[in-house]
Protein backbone atom coordinates (compact mmCIF):
# COMPACT_ATOMS: atom_id res chain seq x y z
CA UNK A 1 0.00 0.00 0.00
CA UNK A 2 0.97 3.70 -0.46
CA UNK A 3 -1.62 5.06 1.97
CA UNK A 4 -3.42 4.18 4.60
CA UNK A 5 -6.20 6.15 6.80
CA UNK A 6 -6.49 3.47 10.26
CA UNK A 7 -9.35 4.43 12.42
CA UNK A 8 -8.91 1.93 15.10
CA UNK A 9 -11.90 2.16 18.36
CA UNK A 10 -13.19 5.74 17.53
CA UNK A 11 -16.46 4.90 16.11
CA UNK A 12 -19.72 4.03 17.87
CA UNK A 13 -20.53 0.96 15.17
CA UNK A 14 -17.52 -0.09 14.04
CA UNK A 15 -14.04 -1.24 16.11
CA UNK A 16 -11.99 -0.42 13.03
CA UNK A 17 -12.42 1.13 9.77
CA UNK A 18 -9.70 1.26 6.91
CA UNK A 19 -9.38 2.90 3.64
CA UNK A 20 -6.47 1.89 1.60
CA UNK A 21 -5.14 2.69 -1.73
CA UNK A 22 -1.83 0.37 -3.21
CA UNK A 23 -0.17 2.15 -5.95
CA UNK A 24 1.96 0.15 -8.23
CA UNK A 25 3.96 -0.19 -11.38
CA UNK A 26 1.14 -1.09 -13.81
CA UNK A 27 3.54 -3.82 -15.48
CA UNK A 28 3.92 -5.68 -11.63
CA UNK A 29 0.96 -8.42 -11.98
CA UNK A 30 -1.03 -8.96 -9.29
CA UNK A 31 -4.13 -10.65 -8.19
CA UNK A 32 -6.49 -9.01 -6.74
CA UNK A 33 -8.29 -10.05 -2.92
CA UNK A 34 -9.52 -13.77 -2.76
CA UNK A 35 -9.29 -16.12 -0.21
CA UNK A 36 -5.98 -17.82 -0.96
CA UNK A 37 -6.37 -21.84 -2.11
CA UNK A 38 -4.00 -22.97 -0.07
CA UNK A 39 -5.41 -20.89 3.06
CA UNK A 40 -8.25 -20.47 2.86
CA UNK A 41 -8.85 -18.75 6.26
CA UNK A 42 -6.75 -15.63 4.31
CA UNK A 43 -8.22 -13.10 2.48
CA UNK A 44 -5.72 -11.01 0.59
CA UNK A 45 -4.41 -9.92 -2.54
CA UNK A 46 -1.37 -11.23 -3.77
CA UNK A 47 1.80 -10.20 -5.46
CA UNK A 48 2.94 -12.53 -8.51
CA UNK A 49 6.36 -11.77 -8.36
CA UNK A 50 7.54 -12.66 -4.80
CA UNK A 51 4.25 -14.35 -3.95
CA UNK A 52 3.45 -11.83 -0.80
CA UNK A 53 0.44 -9.30 -0.17
CA UNK A 54 0.14 -5.76 0.51
CA UNK A 55 -2.88 -5.88 3.04
CA UNK A 56 -4.91 -9.11 4.46
CA UNK A 57 -7.26 -9.86 6.89
CA UNK A 58 -7.41 -13.98 8.35
CA UNK A 59 -10.96 -15.37 9.54
CA UNK A 60 -9.70 -15.35 13.25
CA UNK A 61 -9.06 -11.51 12.61
CA UNK A 62 -5.10 -11.53 12.55
CA UNK A 63 -4.48 -7.79 10.19
CA UNK A 64 -1.81 -6.47 8.39
CA UNK A 65 -0.85 -3.77 5.77
CA UNK A 66 2.47 -2.36 4.50
CA UNK A 67 3.71 0.57 2.60
CA UNK A 68 7.18 1.04 1.49
CA UNK A 69 9.45 4.15 2.70
CA UNK A 70 10.24 6.54 -0.14
CA UNK A 71 14.16 6.55 0.07
CA UNK A 72 16.02 5.70 -3.37
CA UNK A 73 19.04 6.81 -2.28
CA UNK A 74 18.88 3.71 0.09
CA UNK A 75 17.83 1.45 -2.05
CA UNK A 76 18.81 -2.30 -2.31
CA UNK A 77 18.32 -3.97 -5.14
CA UNK A 78 18.70 -7.76 -3.68
CA UNK A 79 16.25 -7.27 -0.91
CA UNK A 80 14.05 -9.82 0.35
CA UNK A 81 10.04 -8.91 -0.47
CA UNK A 82 8.76 -6.39 1.68
CA UNK A 83 4.89 -8.35 0.84
CA UNK A 84 6.13 -11.39 2.55
CA UNK A 85 6.44 -9.51 5.91
CA UNK A 86 2.69 -9.28 5.76
CA UNK A 87 1.67 -13.00 4.20
CA UNK A 88 4.07 -14.71 7.08
CA UNK A 89 2.13 -12.45 9.44
CA UNK A 90 -1.14 -13.50 8.46
CA UNK A 91 -0.01 -17.16 7.85
CA UNK A 92 1.79 -17.68 11.03
CA UNK A 93 0.85 -17.65 14.80
CA UNK A 94 2.45 -15.18 16.35
CA UNK A 95 1.19 -12.27 18.65
CA UNK A 96 2.18 -8.90 16.44
CA UNK A 97 4.43 -8.25 18.75
CA UNK A 98 6.39 -11.21 19.12
CA UNK A 99 6.31 -11.48 15.22
CA UNK A 100 7.45 -7.68 15.08
CA UNK A 101 10.24 -8.45 17.69
CA UNK A 102 11.50 -10.89 15.52
CA UNK A 103 11.47 -8.96 11.94
CA UNK A 104 13.29 -6.40 13.91
CA UNK A 105 16.60 -8.54 14.22
CA UNK A 106 16.56 -8.78 10.28
CA UNK A 107 14.62 -5.46 9.12
CA UNK A 108 18.13 -4.06 7.84
CA UNK A 109 18.07 -6.58 5.19
CA UNK A 110 14.47 -4.94 3.46
CA UNK A 111 14.24 -1.58 1.95
CA UNK A 112 12.25 0.73 4.03
CA UNK A 113 8.83 -0.34 5.11
CA UNK A 114 6.36 0.40 7.36
CA UNK A 115 4.29 -1.83 8.87
CA UNK A 116 0.69 -2.74 10.68
CA UNK A 117 0.10 -5.70 12.19
CA UNK A 118 -2.49 -6.80 14.94
CA UNK A 119 -5.18 -9.31 15.76
CA UNK A 120 -8.93 -8.16 16.37
CA UNK A 121 -8.58 -5.25 19.12
CA UNK A 122 -4.53 -4.78 19.59
CA UNK A 123 -3.30 -2.87 16.60
CA UNK A 124 1.09 -2.40 16.35
CA UNK A 125 2.97 -0.18 13.77
CA UNK A 126 7.15 -0.55 12.94
CA UNK A 127 8.85 0.68 10.09
CA UNK A 128 12.78 0.12 9.76
CA UNK A 129 13.43 3.85 9.06
CA UNK A 130 12.37 4.30 12.78
CA UNK A 131 13.01 1.01 14.83
CA UNK A 132 10.00 1.66 17.50
CA UNK A 133 7.17 -0.85 17.68
CA UNK A 134 3.97 1.43 18.71
CA UNK A 135 1.49 0.22 19.85
CA UNK A 136 -1.69 1.68 18.89
CA UNK A 137 -4.34 3.39 20.98
CA UNK A 138 -7.76 4.26 20.14
CA UNK A 139 -7.20 6.90 17.12
CA UNK A 140 -7.00 8.30 13.61
CA UNK A 141 -3.91 7.40 11.79
CA UNK A 142 -2.35 8.23 8.38
CA UNK A 143 0.40 6.05 6.86
CA UNK A 144 2.26 7.01 3.48
CA UNK A 145 5.83 6.60 2.22
CA UNK A 146 7.13 8.48 5.63
CA UNK A 147 6.67 7.50 9.14
CA UNK A 148 3.54 7.04 10.81
CA UNK A 149 1.29 10.52 10.47
CA UNK A 150 4.22 12.48 8.17
CA UNK A 151 2.39 15.64 7.41
CA UNK A 152 2.69 14.92 3.67
CA UNK A 153 -0.45 16.86 2.06
CA UNK A 154 -1.80 13.62 1.19
CA UNK A 155 -1.90 12.35 4.70
CA UNK A 156 -2.85 15.74 6.00
CA UNK A 157 -6.09 15.93 3.41
CA UNK A 158 -6.92 12.24 3.69
CA UNK A 159 -7.36 12.27 7.58
CA UNK A 160 -9.11 15.35 7.91
CA UNK A 161 -11.97 14.42 5.56
CA UNK A 162 -12.11 11.16 6.75
CA UNK A 163 -12.19 12.76 9.98
CA UNK A 164 -15.33 14.42 9.23
CA UNK A 165 -16.94 11.30 6.71
CA UNK A 166 -16.72 9.76 10.74
CA UNK A 167 -17.78 12.04 12.54
CA UNK A 168 -21.14 11.52 12.23
CA UNK A 169 -22.89 8.64 14.26
CA UNK A 170 -24.33 6.59 11.16
CA UNK A 171 -22.49 4.07 9.42
CA UNK A 172 -20.11 6.04 7.17
CA UNK A 173 -20.84 5.74 3.39
CA UNK A 174 -18.32 3.19 1.12
CA UNK A 175 -18.86 5.75 -1.79
CA UNK A 176 -17.82 8.32 0.30
CA UNK A 177 -14.47 6.70 1.59
CA UNK A 178 -13.86 5.38 -2.31
CA UNK A 179 -14.10 9.11 -2.99
CA UNK A 180 -11.82 10.10 -0.75
CA UNK A 181 -9.07 7.38 -1.58
CA UNK A 182 -9.79 8.43 -5.50
CA UNK A 183 -8.90 11.91 -4.72
CA UNK A 184 -6.49 13.39 -7.45
CA UNK A 185 -5.77 16.99 -6.13
CA UNK A 186 -2.27 17.51 -6.44
CA UNK A 187 -1.00 20.23 -3.92
CA UNK A 188 1.43 23.21 -4.52
CA UNK A 189 4.91 22.80 -5.39
CA UNK A 190 6.43 24.43 -2.25
CA UNK A 191 4.09 21.66 -0.53
CA UNK A 192 5.64 18.71 -1.42
CA UNK A 193 8.28 16.91 0.06
CA UNK A 194 11.57 16.28 -0.81
CA UNK A 195 12.30 12.26 -1.35
CA UNK A 196 14.87 11.95 -4.10
CA UNK A 197 12.70 11.17 -6.92
CA UNK A 198 12.83 14.83 -8.27
CA UNK A 199 9.59 17.82 -8.39
CA UNK A 200 7.79 15.91 -11.61
CA UNK A 201 7.67 12.28 -9.67
CA UNK A 202 6.55 13.78 -6.64
CA UNK A 203 3.61 15.95 -8.19
CA UNK A 204 2.68 12.51 -9.71
CA UNK A 205 2.64 10.85 -6.38
CA UNK A 206 1.64 13.64 -4.06
CA UNK A 207 -2.08 12.74 -4.69
CA UNK A 208 -4.20 10.27 -2.73
CA UNK A 209 -5.28 8.73 -6.40
CA UNK A 210 -1.83 8.16 -8.63
CA UNK A 211 -2.55 8.31 -12.25
CA UNK A 212 0.62 8.29 -14.54
CA UNK A 213 1.53 6.04 -18.08
CA UNK A 214 3.48 3.34 -15.82
CA UNK A 215 3.00 3.64 -12.49
CA UNK A 216 -0.32 4.58 -10.51
CA UNK A 217 -2.91 3.63 -8.21
CA UNK A 218 -3.87 -0.32 -8.83
CA UNK A 219 -6.83 -0.80 -6.06
CA UNK A 220 -8.60 1.07 -3.42
CA UNK A 221 -9.41 -0.91 -0.19
CA UNK A 222 -12.16 -0.38 2.68
CA UNK A 223 -12.28 -2.45 5.62
CA UNK A 224 -14.69 -2.08 7.95
CA UNK A 225 -14.91 -4.47 11.79
CA UNK A 226 -18.27 -3.53 13.67
CA UNK A 227 -18.53 -3.82 17.08
CA UNK A 228 -20.05 -7.93 16.57
CA UNK A 229 -16.73 -8.98 15.08
CA UNK A 230 -18.60 -8.50 11.05
CA UNK A 231 -15.95 -7.99 8.84
CA UNK A 232 -16.57 -6.24 5.47
CA UNK A 233 -14.03 -5.80 2.81
CA UNK A 234 -14.70 -3.81 -0.30
CA UNK A 235 -11.79 -3.27 -3.45
CA UNK A 236 -11.66 -2.17 -6.73
CA UNK A 237 -8.81 -2.59 -8.87
CA UNK A 238 -7.84 -0.50 -11.78
CA UNK A 239 -5.22 -1.49 -14.49
CA UNK A 240 -3.46 1.89 -16.56
CA UNK A 241 -7.16 3.26 -17.18
CA UNK A 242 -7.99 4.53 -13.84
CA UNK A 243 -11.54 4.56 -15.34
CA UNK A 244 -12.08 1.03 -15.66
CA UNK A 245 -12.39 -0.84 -12.14
CA UNK A 246 -12.80 -4.47 -11.04
CA UNK A 247 -14.91 -4.10 -7.70
CA UNK A 248 -14.53 -6.59 -5.48
CA UNK A 249 -17.17 -7.57 -1.98
CA UNK A 250 -16.48 -9.99 0.69
CA UNK A 251 -18.33 -10.72 4.35
CA UNK A 252 -17.98 -12.85 7.17
CA UNK A 253 -17.52 -13.05 10.80
CA UNK A 254 -14.90 -12.92 12.65
CA UNK A 255 -14.15 -17.04 14.67
CA UNK A 256 -13.63 -16.45 18.30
Amino acid sequence: MCLILFAHQTHPLFKLILAANRDEYYSRPSVPPAFWEEAPSLLAGRDMIAGGTWLGITRNGRLGAITNYRDPSSFKKNAPSRGMLVSRFLLGHKSPLEYLEKVRLRAHEYNGFNLILGEKHTFYWYSNRSGTILNLSPGLYALSNHLLDTPWPKVTRGKEIMAQLLAKPESPSPEALFRLLGDRTVPADEMLPATGVGIEWERVLSSLFISSPTYGTRSSTLLFIDRNDRVTFMDRAFDSNPDQMRPAHFEFNLET
